[in-house]
């Protein structure tokens, strides 16, 4: 696999990580099967809804706190836990938990941020599996000018590794273009005291 990143990390795409058709089959089975939620998070000292649905997945003991909010993980599905054992033998890497992001049309979007927090541990590995429609994931350099923009398809699968999540930050930024939902699968490994 080739490193996108020009420098400061490890970012690799895999097209089509699953076909089309099982790709809209997982779409189907997880717009249906999951508990979505709409949540407001605190940031810049106020209490904001937040432009998308969400659900956290992951094992019992995987709480995870981020922008003032705590997270109790709902079961792994017998759907989601197929995925997730196919993306380890990808990976070569255990997660144990997953953060579902459903975006129900071009205005729900993800700020621009990177995937830092303590309990990620120092040089997280990060496996971002999408479903549904086409969307645009933009990743910029913090210090330097380089800003690469990834369109991600049904099916696709990105890989944020190495030293990525410290130099480098990413979004999924709101569009006019009319668009149908998006459903975005993070999977991550939670470091448990």
């Amino acid at each position: 696999m080739t490193n996108l990143a020009p420098f400061d990390g490890e970012l690799y795409l895999i097209r089509q990580f699953y076909p089309y058709q099982e790709a809209q089959l997982l779409f189907v089975e997880l717009l249906s099967s999951l508990a979505w939620q709409e949540e407001s998070i605190f940031i810049f000292g106020k209490w904001v809804k937040v432009p998308r649905l969400m659900c956290w997945i992951g094992d019992a003991d995987v709480h995870y706190r981020y922008s003032g909010v705590d997270h109790q993980p709902s079961p792994w599905t017998q759907g989601l836990q197929a995925v997730r054992q196919r993306i380890e033998q990808q990976c070569r890497y255990g997660f144990n938990s997953v953060l579902a992001n459903l975006y129900r049309d071009g205005q729900d979007s993800m700020g621009c941020h990177a995937d830092n927090e303590k309990e990620l541990g120092v040089n997280p590995l990060i496996a971002s599996l999408s479903f549904g429609e086409v969307r645009l994931f933009r990743m910029h350099h913090k210090k330097r000018k380089e800003r690469l923009d990834i369109f991600l398809q049904n099916g696709d699968l990105l890989i944020m590794a190495g030293a990525l999540q410290h130099h480098w930050l990413h979004s999924l930024p709101k569009t006019k273009q009319p668009k149908t939902p998006r459903i975005n699968l993070t999977f991550r490994k939670i470091q448990i005291d």
